[in-house]
């Protein structure tokens, strides 16, 4: 048999007994049908929410099987108490920070997390509170999307103090743990008489696609069609492809140059794929096609799995169903599990986001106009406006702008819009009593 194929056989056999280890370790997620989402693409959309994982991700899957393998070969050689001293060290700008953490934590083992100094404040704190000792590293002068000088902070550490070096990907262990969600796609799917036509998976640098493609190719043949979904200024995994580069390419160092580097899908920013989860989604092709997604298509499927699900979900985490809600998949009449990955969201970003969709929505609207700065000039501008049941949610008063006369007021209005219409209904009705207002069109408040 090919090595190729070896290689498979023995992740699968790792997958099946990572679902043993973690059996009471982590949570097995629900997977929900979507009314919703079904309707608007005339599929049968199920949503995979590891976002309600432990640490608000699948990394701790593959991180706890990790140290638990690590644990069973250190006890056989007799150096087991070496290595819970020494400890794992790991870098990550969040999700796997956390799940490394918590995972060592829960093992009785040392870890060290090299964070870069751009982290956001809530994956910081978490990662702390799992007892993970937190160093902060950045080049000067570094773009501050890179983790390259988090990485090797963390590499040095591992050869200096010993402690074992987990990859956030690259790792046949950690695939095995994320493959644990195909296992459960599958029993969980099968307990309802229903058998995928297709899974939607976000990619990075391809940890979670590999294991979950093993899984449910080695179960389900061809049968299901395996999709990846990454972002389209990191789609590291699909220039990969495209060029054909093989494995040892990628061990040899080839780096796929990105547009920008920025995305607020922050986990699956990677600009190059690992050498084995290349060889698993492109050479082996147990991934049937990759598609890319825009920050716009993220973003619009964040507001309505917020919305809609009631479903708190980051970037990286919304990438599946950004592919399908934008027809960048078709899964007219068919069965799809979109995979959603994590919930770890700035909140200041989740803020954004929200106003940026109502905004686009016509359901946050601002109208703009000048008045007379006298009393009750603003006051009949409000009950003008109340008069037809719409909520004001802010006002914004302008006097020293030098476009404007001494003795007026630019008065800008968000409203909160229950249904289309009303705006221009309020601006009628401004303009028979001499007041001139204009929508802001497509302007976030």
């Amino acid at each position: 048999m090919a090595p190729k194929i070896e290689l498979v056989e023995t992740i699968f056999e790792e997958i099946k007994n990572a679902k043993k280890v973690l059996s009471n370790i982590v949570h097995t997620t629900n997977l929900i049908q979507s009314r919703t989402f079904s309707e608007y693409t005339k599929g049968e959309v199920f949503l995979k929410l590891e976002n309600l994982q432990k640490t608000g991700s699948f990394k701790i899957r593959g991180a706890y099987y990790k140290i638990k393998k690590l644990l069973y070969e250190t006890k056989k050689s007799g150096v087991i108490e070496d290595f819970k001293k020494k400890g794992v060290v790991a870098a990550s700008a969040g999700n796997h920070a956390q799940g490394v953490a918590y995972a060592a934590m829960l093992s009785g083992v040392k870890s060290k997390i090299v964070m870069p100094v751009w982290v956001t404040s809530s994956k910081y704190l978490a990662t702390k509170a799992y007892k993970g000792e937190v160093i902060l590293k950045n080049k000067i002068g570094e773009p501050i999307e890179k983790m390259d000088a988090a990485i090797k902070e963390a590499q040095r550490i591992s050869e200096d103090d010993g402690a074992v070096y987990i990859h956030p990907f690259n790792d046949k262990d950690v695939i095995a743990g994320q493959g644990t969600i195909g296992l459960e796609i599958v029993s969980q799917l099968k307990e309802e008489g229903i058998k995928p036509d297709a899974v939607v998976v976000p990619v990075g640098g391809g940890g979670l696609i590999s294991g979950i493609s093993i899984a449910l190719k080695r179960i389900l043949g061809n049968s299901v069609k395996v999709y990846g979904v990454e972002s389209d200024q990191f789609p590291c995994m699909l220039k990969a492809r495209e060029s054909k580069i093989t494995s040892e390419g990628i061990r040899a160092g080839v780096r796929f140059p990105m547009e920008s580097g920025t995305t607020i899908a922050d986990g699956i920013a990677v600009e190059s794929p690992g050498d084995l989860t290349h060889e698993i989604v492109n050479e082996r092709r147990f991934v049937d096609e990759l598609v890319v997604v825009s920050d716009d298509e993220i973003a619009m499927a964040m507001f309505h799995l917020l919305e809609r699900s009631k479903t708190l979900v980051e970037g990286a985490g919304a990438a599946s169903l950004a592919a399908i809600l934008s027809r960048k998949i078709n899964v007219k009449g068919k069965k799809v599990v979109a995979v959603i990955s994590g919930g770890n969201v700035n909140p200041f970003i989740l803020s954004r986001i929200v106003r940026r969709e109502l905004t686009r929505d016509g359901r946050l609207v601002r109208i703009c106009g000048r008045i007379w700065d006298i009393p009750g000039e603003l006051n009949r501008v409000i009950s003008i406006i109340a008069s037809h049941g719409t909520n004001i949610v802010d006002i914004k008063c302008e006097r020293y702008d030098p476009n404007i006369a001494p003795k007026d007021v630019e008065v800008e209005i968000a409203l909160e819009i229950l249904e289309k219409g009303i705006v221009e209904s309020i601006l009628k009705d401004l303009k028979e009593r001499n007041f001139r207002f204009r929508e802001l069109h497509l302007r976030p408040c």
